[in-house]
């Protein structure tokens, strides 16, 4: 199952299409009901600039034709099914897709521009110890449009909560990025051309698959990589990252210099800190070593607890501490200080509080999405 099931076959979905097919796509429609040239210009401008739901909000586009790209064309590939609202600020999406399936998306702001975090699978395959995602497992894809539609619908509801839009998107949610390269790559593209959010602004994060990596070194735009890095050794990261066995970090660290020889861009590091496995003073003077001259960032992230683990995050003095050895040694780091923890906003945590069943979560809102 890839994909949205119960759309009928003969409806596309348009927030699917690369922005030059979606053109095509409404162009052939435009011309086959016998309409000029310059409604197509129209439906696209409601797509992208306005971020339409629905062909009926078109109103400068007549009924007709609207009816008629409604029978060929779908632009709702999900819809919001919770939402949950920090105390911080922080608000985090459950979107129910077709099938039943959910994923999470969040939306952070800071000073200055609002970050999205989206999901780019149903579950998680790769099992990371320290994430919620991996402990229901891998469901499905999500296919392009899925991902754009999460983008699409967060930026309408940001523009409305914080009274700006998107200005900084992150593929860091439920799922490994590029496990589902095409779906991805298709939608780094129909986010930046399209919705036109530029390529510096987007960072695909990996827990480092190497074909991946090197792949998004070829292409012409220059989407930013955050590698979730958790351990300087491979012994260490082997307990906690069971794809190193598959991508070892010396042959990692081959793949990030590639990308970089590439595109002269700096690499983003996340590091989580679980108390007493991974925070010591002499792991973070080998996590010096290991970086050494390159142009790379540190975020420093206290884990954030989940119900089957019985590990704590690191205190707060040993977050300094090792932030201190990092910026003492001259690599940039910084202690990413924990968002939406009182609406379960970590990678997979409302999910799987919800459960697979889609119950309800404490705290947590029904909040369907109005047109």
């Amino acid at each position: 199952m890839t994909g949205n099931e119960s759309e009928p076959a003969r409806r596309v979905q348009l927030l699917g299409l690369r922005p030059g097919m979606a053109r095509s796509a409404v162009a052939g429609a435009v011309a086959a009901a016998g309409e000029p040239a310059y409604r197509t210009d129209q439906v696209m401008e409601w797509m992208y600039v306005r971020r339409a739901r629905s062909f009926d909000v078109m109103t400068n586009v007549p009924l007709p034709l609207r009816e008629r790209m409604d029978e060929e064309f779908s632009l709702r590939p999900a819809d919001r099914s919770f939402e949950g609202r920090s105390t911080d600020g922080t608000i985090k999406h459950l979107w129910r897709l077709a099938d039943g399936e959910e994923v999470e998306s969040v939306l952070i702001p800071t000073p200055g521009r609002i970050t999205l975090c989206l999901s780019s699978q149903v579950g998680c395959a790769l099992g990371c110890r320290f994430c919620a995602t991996g402990d229901f497992g891998f469901r499905r894809q999500l296919d392009t449009g899925e991902i754009v539609g999460q983008f699409r619908d967060a930026d309408r509801i940001a523009r409305t909560a914080y009274e700006r839009p998107i200005g900084n998107l992150v593929y860091m949610g439920m799922g490994e990025p590029l496990a589902n390269q095409d779906a991805v790559f298709d939608s780094l593209e129909i986010i930046h051309a399209g919705f036109g959010l530029g390529a510096r602004r987007i960072t695909v994060s990996t827990v480092g698959l190497i074909p991946g990596i090197l792949a998004l070194a070829e292409l012409p735009q220059p989407f930013k990589l955050a590698v979730s890095l958790h351990a300087p050794n491979h012994e260490l990261r082997l307990s906690l990252v069971p794809i190193e066995r598959r991508y070892p970090i010396d042959d990692l660290f081959a793949a990030i210099d590639e990308y970089q020889g590439r595109k002269g861009r700096r690499v983003t590091f996340e590091y989580t800190l679980i108390d007493g496995v991974n925070d010591a003073e002499d792991t973070a003077r080998e996590l010096v070593g290991l970086l050494g001259r390159r142009l790379v960032f540190v975020n420093l992230i206290p884990w954030n607890p989940i119900p089957s683990r019985d590990w704590k995050a690191s205190p707060a003095s040993a977050v300094r501490r090792f932030l201190s050895v990092l910026t003492d040694a001259g690599v940039p780091a910084a202690i990413r200080t924990p968002r939406g923890q009182d609406i379960a906003a970590a990678c997979g945590q409302l999910r799987l509080e919800r459960g697979l069943s889609g119950a309800a979560a404490s705290g947590v809102a029904p909040n369907p999405d109005p047109e």
